[in-house]
């Protein structure tokens, strides 16, 4: 049994027949007194029941009561004492003044037996069991609750103990009812002295004392809900019960707060706020939505004990940002990484906090612990790696770590490691690779290492360090692979032009060509041949040192776009490729032909099919075949009216073809001294690239003169079009202007511009027709996007356009259109009067009106009846 700090007197009987242990002493249910009449001796005055252990549940109602004693009566002693187990025809029954555990039948009670429970207070007699003669209860009296009387009564003190000016009893109570103020704790206000209330619960009622600050041991402050153990006394001049050396048994329970660390199939894990520890919850315990439950939701749970173990109880979801686990110091501090976090941590590292930074503060060095959620960005640090960031302590523990970790641009310095610098060649989901300057192999690279987190993109040119990364996981195969590879980290993006893959030489050197080159793109290859031939690089010899040495060279080396022979004379620079060491001539220039070699003559593309097409001559009289398998360099970049350079060659059937094509600077157009005036004319003649059926390649321009009679005539070629890609058709009106070609002195038209209008026919969603004829054709096709401006045309627009071939399919289409004038506008016919007097007069009764026969019912797709709505007939003038 609990006690207080003083020694509580002990009663003693004042009767020599009282049986009672000396031990214990009867308890009361107050701090009234109950007096028994004991035959053939004097009246025996009873301790009161509270002396007993109590206990409370926090559900009871704040009810006020006493409770009241019943006299028992009889021949023999009465004792008291508490139902502890009751069937359905015994019971036993726990003393109150002795350790002793009696049986009873429930014949010995006076009573209804269905109002007696376990917990009930009784009085009873002590007999003996005639069979056994063990000692038994008889003639049970439940004690009924009664009003207290205001005039309270105090136990006598015996005379070998010593006097208190009040009774002392001892008992439990759970939780404080009412605590006293924190701010009254201790100090007494004017006119009152602060007080609080305890509570304990007798058989399903519930008693309340008070306390003040005095009352309370070991200077500790009590809150509402914890657990206590008291003495009670009774003022002898008042009569008021109230409570008196308290001491704190257990604190109430308090609510914790953590976040959600972890969640698994049926169960998770809480970071505690108040300690560093993790605690585990069912998800059973969880009050809430549980498929919103996610992991760094902040939680508060009651911590309960199972099995040994502490879990965590009713976890209920908390706004976010509630639950603070650490202040962060915004000052700014730099320092050293010391140890890095490894990429792959073993089985024994334990350690949350496995990096390690090395800061000075003031005159003190400090190493503080950091982990993987500490850096701003997913970037490698290595050791040595110079950093800024934060300084941040647990509110828990106090320690202190390092977080918002960035690594400043100085860094590169302090560690010494070795930057390699690339080009990015390919970029997938959230990885990419990089073209290497010193190495064969792409390396791999992932997002998370871009430096100041700038977008990359192919062809940006990138620096980074090389580490090994192994063992790696396989993301398709889904295992892990044994073997290490290198990837690209801490990438930082270089301005354009940085990277290099190549040295060139500063000094130029002289060669001869030994061996053309051969340049062949994917258009050169003819349409007849299964595969395409590969580019054959050429070489060129030259001496250094007296020593004779030979250097390959490729076409997209060449300068001024010359293209050299064998046996000319050249001038280059030597280029080396950083990789490997492999050298080539570059920025190649002929200083002199060769006198052996034909001729190079120089023209202008003037047709451009499939894989052949058209050079007209210097001269601008005829036009020279040539295949894509010819010329040097890129097709692509080849487009109508392009100088070029050729040497002409036979082929079968003693054909004249060029070969060796290939494009070189623009020079002059048609000719020299171009007259001022500008002409009007009309073409009786197109070219032969318009109408292959002609013998002649230059087309021919008719100047009509007064009388319609026929005027004088000027031919043109490809370059004296204004538009080259312009189609001009036979009949056509055109504005020139007439030049002189330097080497013939044949005067011919420059500048043509065809001088056509046309009317908008109609026009479809993205394209339309003209009413212009071309050829065979009476209408000419246009698409919406060739229209200047971005008008809308209309059908009846009068337009201005040209007229381009297209190559492939050698039909004629319109582009460049610009409206000149709009068209009218349509003027809505009404309906003729006789219609609408007709159709006024038509009624559903009208056997001439014309009829609707239906021949076929609608279906649907599968099949089925395309309306499930029975259609009726309408009547006039009814809705429905």
């Amino acid at each position: 049994m609990e006690r207080g700090s003083s020694e509580p007197p002990v009663a003693r009987s004042t009767g020599s027949t009282q049986s009672s242990s000396t031990g214990s002493v009867p308890i009361p249910r107050s701090s009234s007194v109950s007096y028994h009449a004991h035959s053939g001796s004097k009246k025996h005055r009873q301790i009161p029941l509270c002396k007993r252990s109590m206990s409370f549940d926090p559900g009871l109602l704040h009810n006020n009561g006493h409770t009241a004693y019943a006299n028992g009566t009889g021949s023999g002693i009465r004792e008291t004492g508490v139902v502890e187990k009751l069937l359905t025809s015994y019971g036993f029954i726990q003393c109150s003044e002795r350790q002793a555990r009696l049986f009873f039948h429930c014949s010995q009670y006076n009573g209804a037996l269905q109002d007696l429970k376990i917990g009930d207070d009784v009085e009873f007699e002590v007999s003996s069991d005639r069979r056994t003669g063990k000692p038994i209860a008889v003639k049970l009296l439940k004690i009924k609750p009664e009003v207290l009387p205001e005039e309270r009564i105090s136990g006598q003190v015996g005379p070998d103990l010593h006097a208190y000016p009040f009774t002392v009893l001892h008992g439990y109570i759970h939780p404080v009812v009412s605590s006293i103020p924190l701010h009254l704790d201790g100090k007494s206000a004017p006119g009152q002295m602060p007080t609080g209330s305890v509570c304990y619960e007798r058989n399903g009622e519930v008693f309340y004392l008070t306390y003040t600050p005095d009352d309370v041991e070991g200077n500790v402050h009590l809150d509402t809900g914890d657990k206590v153990s008291f003495y009670m006394d009774t003022n002898k001049l008042t009569g008021a019960v109230s409570a008196r050396n308290i001491q704190l048994v257990k604190k109430k329970q308090m609510r914790c707060q953590g976040v959600v660390c972890a969640t698994k199939e049926a169960f998770g894990f809480i970071e505690r706020a108040d300690v560093v520890k993790e605690i585990f919850f069912h998800y059973s315990e969880f009050k809430g939505d549980l498929d919103a439950l996610q992991v760094g939701d902040d939680v508060e749970f009651t911590i309960k004990d199972r099995n040994g173990k502490e879990v965590a109880t009713d976890v209920r979801l908390l706004p976010q940002g509630t639950v603070v686990f650490e202040d962060i110091d915004y000052k700014l501090h730099e320092g050293t990484v010391v140890k890095v976090i490894p990429k792959i941590p073993t089985k024994n590292q334990n350690d949350p906090l496995p990096g390690r930074i090395n800061v000075r503060i003031g005159f003190t060095e400090k190493e503080l612990p950091f982990g993987e959620k500490d850096t701003r960005s997913k970037v490698t640090l290595l050791e040595g790696d110079h950093v800024q960031f934060n300084i941040s302590t647990d509110r828990r523990d106090k320690l202190e770590r390092a977080t918002r970790i960035d690594i400043l641009p100085d860094t590169f310095n302090f560690t010494k490691e070795a930057r390699e610098m690339g080009v990015i060649a390919a970029i997938r989901d959230g990885f990419g690779f990089i073209k290497c300057v010193d190495r064969d192999a792409r390396m791999f690279f992932h997002f998370s290492e871009v430096l100041e987190e700038t977008q990359l993109h192919i062809s940006d040119e990138v620096e980074f360090t090389v580490v090994p990364v192994g063992p790696v996981y396989n993301h398709f195969r889904k295992d892990m692979l044994s073997a290490q590879r290198n990837h690209a980290v801490r990438i930082k993006k270089l301005p354009k032009g940085t990277v290099s893959f190549h040295t060139q030489s500063e000094h130029r050197f002289v060669g001869v060509v030994e061996k053309e080159v051969v340049a062949v793109t994917s258009k050169n290859a003819s349409p007849t041949k299964g595969k395409e031939k590969e580019a054959e690089e050429g070489v060129i010899a030259y001496e250094d040192c007296g020593v004779k040495l030979t250097l390959p060279y490729h076409a997209k080396d060449l300068e001024g776009g010359s293209h050299p022979q064998a046996g000319d004379k050249v001038e280059f620079s030597i280029n080396e490729v950083k990789r490997t060491g492999q050298q080539s001539a570059v920025s190649i220039r002929v200083l002199n032909r060769n006198s052996s070699n034909a001729k190079r003559l120089h023209g202008f593309v003037a047709t451009l099919k499939d894989n052949f097409g058209f050079i007209e001559t210097a001269n601008h009289d005829q036009e020279i075949f040539f295949h894509y398998s010819e010329v040097c360099g890129d097709v692509e970049n080849l487009e109508l009216g392009d100088t070029v350079e050729y040497t002409l060659s036979k082929g079968k059937g003693n054909k004249v073809s060029a070969e060796k094509v290939t494009k070189v600077a623009a020079v002059n157009g048609v000719g020299e001294d171009i007259s001022a005036s500008v002409m009007m004319g009309k073409v009786i003649r197109p070219l032969r690239s318009v109408d292959p059926s002609q013998t002649e390649y230059q087309g021919l321009i008719e100047v009509p003169e007064e009388g319609g009679t026929k005027g004088q005539t000027y031919p043109f070629g490809i370059m004296g079009m204004g538009n080259k890609a312009d189609c001009l058709q036979k009949g056509e009106l055109v504005k020139f202007q007439v030049c002189t070609v330097p080497q013939t002195g044949q005067k011919m038209a420059c500048n043509v511009v065809p001088q056509r209008r046309a009317v908008v026919e109609c026009v479809k969603d993205q394209f339309g027709f003209l009413t212009y004829e071309v050829g065979e054709s009476k209408k000419l096709f246009f698409h919406v996007k060739e229209v200047q401006d971005g008008l809308e045309l209309q059908a009846g627009d009068e337009v201005e356009f040209s007229v381009v071939l297209n190559q492939r399919t050698g039909k004629c289409s319109a582009c460049n259109v610009r409206r000149v004038s709009e068209g009218p506008k349509p003027v809505v016919t009404p309906r003729p009067d006789r219609l609408v007097n007709r159709l006024k007069s038509i009624t559903l009764d009208d056997a001439s009106a014309p009829r609707l026969v239906i021949l076929r019912q609608p279906r649907g797709p599968d099949n089925s009846k395309g309306f499930n709505v029975e259609r009726k007939t309408r009547q006039p003038g009814v809705i429905d």
